[in-house]
């Protein structure tokens, strides 16, 4: 089994809650993580028809005979559960005595802040880093193995090949959970809707544009993109903002979580196709910002990210900001540097009095300091990011 590098902060906050809640897209190993971390406890999955509707007919003497405490694995397919929780967690102080999970971020949240605020912890399950991968001996010396396989924990450990499990993956995605988080009727619009999304991958996002191209209104483009979000498919960046330049564009930059799923989407079949393909540095930028997203999210760090782009055209691929001190990086696939890579860092220092400091993460293999403020970084160390 891979170890995962959010282990330390979830047993923290399994002794500091009454209950764990795990959320993260379906197969980021959210069962394997809380089996894990409560061994001993019953395990119930709410996935199985036969296991909702047993609880469902009597929540208060499921509880009543779980009193000790259970793993409830895909809860958000029982949200009524959750106000019957809240009462038996109110009659014990005891720490870590449930862990939910959930495939929805928005739906578990939602249940939390009625019913468990206070009482559960929160963590998000990402699909595997770099980093992990490279501490269980399991990474490539080829980033773009990396960016074709994504990080699903099951292609990893048993070698399956990406192309075919994540045709799965989408095909389950679209039927099931889409119809569990919002009653889309128009299944297919949605699902040309998402293949649409793969294209934006990268780009500031035109919402009246996409919503042209998938046939429906901006209102459910937007509604979309939330479903997208909190089924954690994509997320998005918001552009940062200072006081030396008012000409900010407004539009988020959208990015998926998992490159592979990315690829797929992409029709990109093998490493071949994926370095000839138009969209090559828009993958390679997805991948080290999801990268670095899972590295925050393992270590429960608190950074924002964001991008930074004037009217002008000047552009920063990544703001990173941590206590109010935004690190600049820029991201490039080559293998080697040249001085026009550097543009945007240079535009970036010379508006940022206070802020300079910077970085270039690249496809090369060196790692080195350029100046006082300037760093140049390897793909390889993107895990220490």
């Amino acid at each position: 089994m891979i170890e995962r590098a959010i282990l330390q902060s979830a047993k923290e906050s399994l002794n500091q809650f009454r209950a764990l809640c795990v959320t993260g897209p379906r197969q980021s190993g959210k069962t394997t993580l809380s089996r894990l971390l409560c061994p001993d406890k019953a395990y119930f999955n709410f996935e199985s028809p036969a296991t909702e509707h047993q609880v469902l007919k009597n929540i208060e003497n499921f509880l009543n005979q779980n009193k000790r405490g259970a793993i409830l694995d895909e809860v958000q397919r029982v949200p009524e559960l959750l106000r019957y929780l809240q009462t038996v967690l109110d009659k014990s102080t005891k720490r870590g005595q449930f862990i939910l999970t959930g495939s929805n971020n928005f739906l578990l949240q939602e249940q939390i802040s009625q019913s468990l605020a206070g009482r559960a912890g929160y963590i998000s399950l990402l699909p595997l880093s770099y980093a992990e991968l490279k501490d269980a001996q399991l990474a490539e010396d080829n980033f773009l193995k990396h960016i074709l396989n994504g990080g699903y924990p099951e292609i990893w450990q048993e070698k399956l090949k990406p192309e075919i499990w994540m045709n799965s993956y989408i095909q389950t995605y679209v039927q099931r959970d889409v119809r569990l988080l919002k009653n889309i009727n128009n299944l297919a619009a949605f699902n040309r809707f998402l293949f649409l999304c793969a294209n934006y991958a990268g780009q500031i996002l035109n919402r009246e544009e996409l919503a042209k191209q998938v046939g429906v209104d901006t209102k459910t483009i937007l509604s979309w993109l939330g479903v997208l979000e909190s089924s954690y498919v994509i997320f998005l960046l918001q552009p940062w903002y200072n006081n030396l330049n008012k000409r900010i564009l407004k539009s988020p930059k959208l990015y998926f979580h998992d490159t592979g799923l990315l690829c797929r989407l992409l029709g990109i079949p093998n490493i071949t196709h994926l370095k000839k393909h138009n969209a090559y540095g828009a993958l390679f930028e997805n991948w080290i910002i999801s990268e670095i997203k899972k590295n925050n999210t393992n270590q429960g760090l608190s950074g924002e990210m964001y991008y930074f782009r004037d009217s002008a055209g000047n552009e920063i691929d990544l703001v990173y900001e941590k206590d109010g001190q935004p690190l600049a990086i820029e991201i490039k696939a080559a293998h080697a540097t040249n001085a026009s890579m550097f543009s945007g860092i240079r535009y970036w220092q010379k508006n940022n009095f206070y802020h300079k400091q910077s970085m270039l993460v690249y496809g090369g293999n060196k790692t080195e300091p350029l100046n006082e403020h300037t760093s140049i970084i390897s793909w390889r160390d993107i895990g220490d990011i």
